[in-house]
């Protein structure tokens, strides 16, 4: 490593989540909180579109922030601090997901999704089609925002949350792949298989302009 720094010292150096969490472990007054604001909406978000339950993602995600505070004493980064979050995030979504069965058929459009899990998609959409601001340009962002969480939910679990951290998030394949303990390679594999299914299931809309 550069200049002998151990790991910890360089995910210090260039994380700044790392460095919030670190005072966490210290319990400097006020960073906890900080690290919510700085995540809470993003990690409700990905966990809804994961579950397609907007309430069930928000205890979702309290009892994500209540397992990092449990062990922020004995916290030692090997990774970045989202890597870990989103870590943490997966295993209890999957658990959840599994208590309530395998591939429960979720409510569609409207219903308890909420508007946390509709406001990632709309970004996302925006960004692709270059932010026309018309107002039918702003319908039609809200009807492709409903296409793709409809497309979304047809994937499987580990498809879906491979999609969500890299498209959401940013993460790279190394990073989604220490998330869900995957290899690289396998990561780069489910994403392939996912952009297929979305690329077959969204061609029609994109094509017409109108749901199939």
């Amino acid at each position: 490593m550069a200049n002998g720094e151990t790991l910890e010292q360089q995910l210090e150096a260039r994380d700044p989540d790392v460095r919030l969490m670190l005072q966490v472990r210290d319990d400097v007054q006020g960073a906890f909180e900080v690290l919510v604001e700085r995540y809470q909406h993003r990690l409700v978000s990905v966990l809804t579109h994961l579950i397609g339950s907007n309430e069930e993602a928000e205890d979702l995600a309290q009892d994500v922030f209540l397992r990092i505070y449990r062990a922020r004493k004995g916290y030692k980064p090997k990774a970045k601090f989202s890597t870990w979050l989103f870590t943490i995030a997966n295993n209890l979504a999957l658990n959840h997901l599994r208590s309530k069965g395998r591939n429960r058929a979720f409510t569609g459009t409207g219903g308890d999704s909420g508007e946390g899990s509709s406001t990632g998609l709309r970004s996302s959409v925006e960004r692709a089609m270059g932010r026309e601001g018309t107002p039918s340009a702003q319908m039609r962002q809200v009807e492709m925002a409903e296409v793709v969480r409809e497309a979304l939910d047809i994937l499987g679990e580990d498809q879906k949350m491979a999609v969500l951290l890299n498209k959401f998030e940013e993460m790279s394949y190394s990073e989604i792949a220490q998330v869900m303990d995957r290899s690289e390679a396998a990561i780069k594999s489910l994403l392939a298989r996912a952009r297929t299914h979305l690329r077959e299931q969204l061609e029609p809309y994109l094509k017409t302009g109108q749901k199939t």
